[in-house]
C-alpha cells in the first residue's frame, strides 16, 4: 500500500470516481474538503475517509497531508492549487488544470520553487495505450507524421444557467472538451505549433458552443480540431504518417487503436483497460512524487498555451481574468 496520503478538495461525481479508483489502487485516502459539512461527512462516510473538513483552507494547513485533488470547477482550480503549493502539498487537479497560461505559468514556477509535483489529470496522458501509440510512431512504421485530426461533439442540453455555458465559471466548449481534443493533438506532435488559426460560434452568454482550430508547427505537421457542445460528434482521434494512419475512437479513455497502412491491411493496438483511467492517473502521481519529475506538466503548459492563443483570438474572457 502507498504511504502517500491523499485530499480531496470538492466532493462531486469525479471525486468519487477518483475515491473508488483509490480503493482499487490500493492508495490512502486520508481527507476530504466541502464547503458543505453533510457532503464532507457523507463522502467520508461512503469512503472510509479519516478526515472531513468543510473549509478548504483547513483541510490544507492538515500536516498529514501528502497530496492534493483538486476536482472543484475549473474557474476556482489557481486558487486552490495555489494555496495547496503554498502549504506544501503535491497537487493533481482536474482538466482543464487553469482557464489560462498565465495561472499555469505561475503554478509551475511555484511548484519547481517548492520542489512539488502537480500534474493535470488528463486521461490521455496515462492511459497505457497513447504511450504504445508514442512508440508506433516513433518507430516510423506510418512514416513522418503529416497530419491529426480530432473531432469532439458534446451534446449539453440548452440551459443559460448551467455552468457549461456560464462566463462566471468559465464555461464553453474549449475549456470542457476541448482541452482534451488539443491534449490528444499536443500529444503526437513532435513540437509545440507556432501557427493558430480558428473560427468561433458564441453561445448566447457569450462562451464558446462550437470551434474550428487549426494547427501547425516547423515541423509543418498540422492538426485540425472540431469542437461542439450543443451536437454530438464522435469523440475520433486520427494520427497520419506517410504510410498509415492511426484512428483512435473515444479517444479520452481509449484501450484501442487501429492501424490502416496503405495497402488496405489493418492492425489492432491494445492497452491498458478504459475502467482504471484514474489509476493510472493516480500511479503516475505517485511515481512522480517518488521520483522528483512530473513528465506531463509541460504538455499541459503547451495546451494551455495553444488555449488561451484561441480564446484570445475569438476575444472571449471571463470576469475574473
Amino acid at each position: 500500500m502507498s504511504t502517500i496520503k491523499w485530499g480531496i478538495i470538492g466532493p462531486g461525481g469525479i471525486a468519487q470516481d477518483f475515491a473508488e479508483a483509490m480503493k482499487q489502487y490500493g492508495g490512502t485516502l486520508y481527507a476530504v474538503g466541502s464547503r458543505s459539512v453533510d457532503k464532507a461527512q457523507s463522502f467520508a462516510e461512503k469512503f472510509g475517509v479519516s478526515k472531513a473538513y468543510c473549509d478548504y483552507h483547513e483541510m490544507l494547513q492538515d500536516p498529514e497531508i501528502d497530496a492534493v485533488y483538486v476536482s472543484t470547477p475549473h474557474s476556482n482550480h489557481y486558487e486552490y492549487i495555489i494555496e495547496s503549493l503554498k502549504q506544501g502539498k503535491h497537487v493533481l487537479a482536474e482538466k482543464a488544470i487553469t482557464v489560462n497560461i498565465t495561472q499555469l505559468r505561475e503554478i509551475a514556477a511555484l511548484a519547481e520553487e517548492k520542489g512539488l509535483i502537480v500534474a493535470e489529470a488528463m486521461t490521455i496522458y496515462h492511459m497505457p495505450l497513447y504511450a504504445k501509440l508514442r512508440e508506433i510512431l516513433d518507430s516510423g512504421k506510418i512514416g513522418p507524421l503529416k497530419m491529426i485530426q480530432v473531432s469532439f461533439g458534446s451534446h449539453k442540453e440548452y440551459d443559460v444557467n448551467n455552468r457549461f455555458f456560464s462566463k462566471d465559471l468559465a464555461g464553453g466548449a474549449l475549456l470542457d472538451i476541448g482541452t482534451y481534443a488539443l491534449s490528444f493533438a499536443r500529444y503526437f506532435l513532435s513540437e509545440q505549433p507556432h501557427e493558430v488559426l480558428t473560427t468561433v460560434k458564441p453561445f448566447e452568454t457569450g462562451v464558446d458552443e462550437q470551434s474550428g482550430i487549426i494547427l501547425k508547427n516547423k515541423a509543418n505537421e498540422m492538426a485540425v480540431v472540431a469542437l461542439t457542445m450543443r451536437a454530438k460528434m464522435p469523440k475520433r482521434g486520427v494520427v497520419a504518417g506517410e504510410n498509415g494512419f492511426i484512428t483512435v475512437d473515444n479517444f479520452p479513455r481509449a484501450s484501442k487503436a487501429v492501424i490502416q497502412y496503405l495497402d488496405g491491411t489493418t492492425e489492432t493496438v491494445e492497452a491498458g483497460e478504459t475502467e482504471a483511467a484514474l489509476e493510472y492517473e493516480i500511479k503516475h502521481m505517485e511515481q512522480a512524487i517518488q521520483s522528483g519529475g512530473s513528465p506531463t506538466l509541460q504538455l499541459s503548459l503547451d495546451v494551455m498555451d495553444i488555449m488561451s492563443n484561441v480564446r484570445g483570438q475569438w476575444g472571449i474572457t471571463y470576469p475574473f481574468e
